[in-house]
């Protein structure tokens, strides 16, 4: 006898994305890791990445080893742990951050040794209780969700698997059973951050996925500017945008890895002119909405 099909999570991220798709508007998914360069600094940051237009955060759990990241987000990790952030820490920025924002979700993106260390299932208590909305952890397959989607999803917390241009028609239902939240579509093969997406092979690649579940699917690895954001809405629920946001937190230090009074206004910055690349993307295709919407 098969077993019943598991009831999945209701979290901030579909009440995010429905509320988008009545407005006729992509999601910006904005990532950056957990305690970079500093706890307090990166506190601060994400609580002003909503204002700024980010509609999801990504939060990254900071790993010594993150072996599909590339140079930018495995240095963004080495920063945040030798400014002692951990997985705790993680947990309670996200409690800080719900005090004042109770509706943007928030997911943690990362590797499972941390959770598994933590130990799992005290994590997932204390994730929900933070108010985490999904976990991204790239490197436990479809195989493994008795490990920790199928615990997570009893949690209520989303678990937001990965697609990527070598996932074919044989591997794709494995990959989307038991994904809830979104899919994340990986537009480039490799690590984060080293290539630009062809928009043309992304769409095609989209459409596929789209056709085998009713989940929005959100691109991201190798968007880093407005243009590409622009394009990348076009055919996508949500673009995501790492690499770009924790150089430019990199890019904005002092000498001695510290924060500056640049840090926070760059960063924003960026994130604001992505989302208006999104939203203009938006208006151009309903030019009523681009004269009734304001840009955030």
């Amino acid at each position: 006898m098969s077993e019943p099909e598991r009831k999945l999570p209701r979290t901030r991220i579909d009440r995010c994305f429905e509320d988008l798709r009545k407005q006729n508007r992509k999601a910006l998914v904005t990532f950056v890791t957990a305690g970079d360069p500093d706890y307090h600094t990166s506190l601060s940051l994400i609580r002003r990445l909503p204002a700024a237009g980010a509609d999801i955060i990504e939060l990254g759990m900071p790993f010594s080893d993150p072996m599909a990241d590339g140079p930018a987000i495995q240095a963004s990790s080495q920063r945040a742990l030798r400014g002692g952030q951990t997985l705790r820490n993680t947990l309670d920025m996200v409690s800080a951050f719900r005090k004042d924002n109770y509706m943007t979700p928030i997911v943690l993106m990362g590797y499972y040794n941390p959770i598994y260390v933590y130990p799992a299932k005290i994590f997932l208590k204390d994730a929900a209780a933070a108010g985490v909305d999904g976990l991204i952890v790239v490197d436990l397959p479809p195989e493994a969700d008795d490990e920790l989607c199928l615990p997570a999803l009893d949690e209520g917390i989303s678990f937001i698997r990965l697609a990527t241009p070598t996932t074919d028609d044989r591997r794709l239902p494995a990959v989307l059973t038991n994904t809830s939240g979104f899919v994340y579509y990986v537009s480039i093969a490799g690590i984060t951050g080293t290539k630009a997406p062809n928009v043309e092979a992304v769409k095609r690649q989209v459409d596929r996925i789209k056709a085998k579940t009713p989940l929005p699917v959100a691109v991201g690895f190798g968007v880093k500017t407005k243009e590409q954001a622009r394009s990348i809405a076009a055919c996508a629920d949500g673009v995501v945008v790492g690499s770009a946001l924790v150089t430019t937190i990199a890019e904005s230090l002092d000498d001695h890895g510290k924060a500056t009074d640049k840090t926070l206004i760059n960063v924003t910055s960026l994130v604001k002119s992505l989302s208006e690349g999104i939203h203009d993307s938006e208006a151009r295709q309903d030019p009523v909405l681009r004269a009734e919407r304001p840009l955030i």
